[in-house]
């Protein structure tokens, strides 16, 4: 680790020059036409207000990022015909829209997506939430995918959320946790008023919870639902966000569910196919002053080099950011209320969530996509705006973050209905980028310009003894500047994706030591690689160079 004068004196190099980062719209230049259907029809139905997500992934095998764009739909019949969409990378900044006759060209009311490669074939699979039965689509290569969600055994007619895939009892095969959030439906809508006059939407208390669903894959294309035998059922929740991450670091992979004002769920995975609820004695069931917040997107990340994971949680406005730091004891504490974090937060909506490293300084920083539920909550709360910008908080190291959204230019800034929101490198020139969604608006492309004027590292791993999709892998980082690690993972932020590749900023530092923990329990040293690249590591075997053009 570095010293802390080395610390304070690269921190103020970095600051010379962070703020020469930009993010610019290029949603229209890179092809991408997209406008989400919320459904509207002037009854202030519930899910109308809550999608959708978006996805980074590898949809055609070419080693690029594709764009998946979760869409919902009239409720009335008749209505517009709506759809996901689908868009293949040219490998030149711009997209092309292969939706039609994918085999994700159907239509349902989307929440959310999630993707991994569950039957180990070398190509990433998706899953999408609805409100009604979710569907698996197996990936056949080339950008064409076939539904396979009865024949898979999945069954999940739930009002559904988030989703993520994780490899929690170790056998080399994904497994699938999917966030269920209300009872709802168009015959129990009940009416509900911020003035007392006019319908409005109805906050979750209004509805009975329901459990979410686990799913254990069986290896033969087919899952079995072990959601009560895994203790994970608790018909309570309203969970809008689930986080993968191994909080007690003892190698299994452990289950953090953002429920909407229910408290917050920490399953700890007990190694034998079962999990405990720890939350309330962890510390994140609820906010510092005993309240369960209005929680949507979430993730996990070491943001301070401590070795290990914290997590930020997205909640309602006036209820602030939750920013839990894992004391290494099976405790958590929220920083928020004590930090810029908190401060700025505070009268915004968050869904999309999560840490990312905007300027490679090799310190995670923080995304906040953000956006109201109620067009006239203005009416009620002057302060509180239905369009808002997002928060991007940079990190400073020792714990501390600075809210630098007004410098990363007026594309980035603009306020918006905020809901999903993913990050990946999509361009291939080393740093991250954005894809965001708006509730009933277009989706938007944030390319990030000036990120990669620092050194950085991208690895995508694929298991053989693993998972194929490595999920649970551990990669660190050791370099001149310090020691950083990521595990990959599904799911985190809000019914969205990020890329599964990982990606360290290595500030000024040209090369670093590379070592991976696989799920399989081989550890498995790269040695000294050298920066700026990306790099194809299959377990067991030398990392492949990725063309970059």
């Amino acid at each position: 680790m570095v010293g802390r004068a080395g610390l304070v004196l690269g921190l103020f190099g970095l600051t010379l020059w962070a703020g020469g980062v930009r993010f610019r719209d290029v949603t229209r230049e890179a092809g991408i036409h997209f406008r989400h259907n919320a459904g509207k029809a002037g009854k202030k139905w519930l899910p109308e207000t809550m999608g959708a997500g978006c996805v980074f992934f590898d949809a055609d095998g070419d080693g690029w990022l594709d764009i998946l764009l979760i869409n919902s739909k009239d409720w009335r019949p008749g209505g517009r015909r709506s759809l996901p969409a689908l868009y293949r990378n040219n490998r030149d900044g711009t997209f092309t829209d292969i939706t039609k006759g994918s085999g994700l060209d159907v239509e349902g009311f989307g929440m959310g997506a999630a993707v991994a490669d569950f039957d180990n074939d070398g190509r990433e699979d998706v899953y999408i939430t609805y409100m009604g039965p979710d569907r698996l689509f197996r990936n056949l290569g080339g950008g064409k995918f076939r539904d396979v969600t009865r024949e898979a055994g999945i069954d999940n007619r739930a009002f559904s959320a988030s989703a993520a895939w994780l490899d929690y009892d170790r056998d080399g095969r994904a497994d699938l946790f999917v966030a269920n959030y209300v009872q709802w439906s168009p015959e129990k809508d009940l009416w509900c008023s911020l003035d007392g006059a006019t319908k409005s939407y109805c906050t979750p208390e209004s509805y009975p919870g329901a459990a979410a669903k686990l799913y254990r894959n069986l290896g033969n294309g087919r899952f079995e639902d072990v959601t009560e035998k895994a203790g994970v059922a608790d018909e309570t929740s309203k969970s809008l966000g689930v986080v993968i991450l191994d909080y007690d670091q003892d190698g299994w992979p452990d289950i953090f569910v953002a429920n909407d004002t229910e408290p917050n769920k920490l399953y700890r995975n007990n190694g034998d196919g079962t999990f405990s609820e720890e939350g309330v004695g962890a510390g994140v069931a609820y906010s510092e002053d005993g309240i369960a917040r209005g929680a949507m997107g979430a993730d996990a990340a070491d943001y301070d080099r401590s070795g290990r994971p914290h997590l930020v949680v997205g909640n309602f406005s006036n209820q602030m950011l939750g920013l839990y730091h894992n004391e290494g004891n099976g405790l958590f504490v929220d920083e928020a209320p004590r930090s810029t974090v908190g401060k700025q937060s505070l009268l915004t909506l968050a869904f999309g969530t999560f840490f990312f490293d905007y300027d490679l300084d090799g310190w995670l920083d923080i995304f906040v996509a953000n956006g109201h539920i109620e067009e006239e909550i203005r009416n009620v709360q002057p302060k509180v705006a239905f369009e808002q910008p997002p928060h991007l908080f940079r990190n400073l190291g020792g714990g501390k973050f600075v809210e630098v959204t007004e410098q990363m230019g007026d594309d980035f800034a603009r306020p918006m209905v905020a809901r999903g929101a993913a990050y990946g490198d999509y361009d291939r020139d080393g740093d991250l980028d954005l894809l965001v969604t708006t509730n009933n608006g277009p989706a938007r492309l944030l390319r990030n310009d000036g990120g990669n004027r620092n050194h950085w590292l991208t690895l995508k791993l694929r298991g053989v003894e693993s998972n194929a999709s490595a999920l649970g892998a551990v990669v660190r980082v050791a370099s001149a500047g310090g020691k950083q690690w990521r595990m990959v993972k599904s799911g985190s932020s809000y019914c969205s994706q990020s890329q599964l590749a990982v990606t360290f900023g290595l500030g000024q530092d040209a090369e670093a030591e590379v070592v991976i923990e696989w799920p399989s329990g081989k550890v498995q040293k790269l040695g000294r690689l050298a920066a700026n690249q990306w790099l194809l590591v299959r377990e067991g075997e030398a990392p492949e160079k990725m063309p970059t053009d």
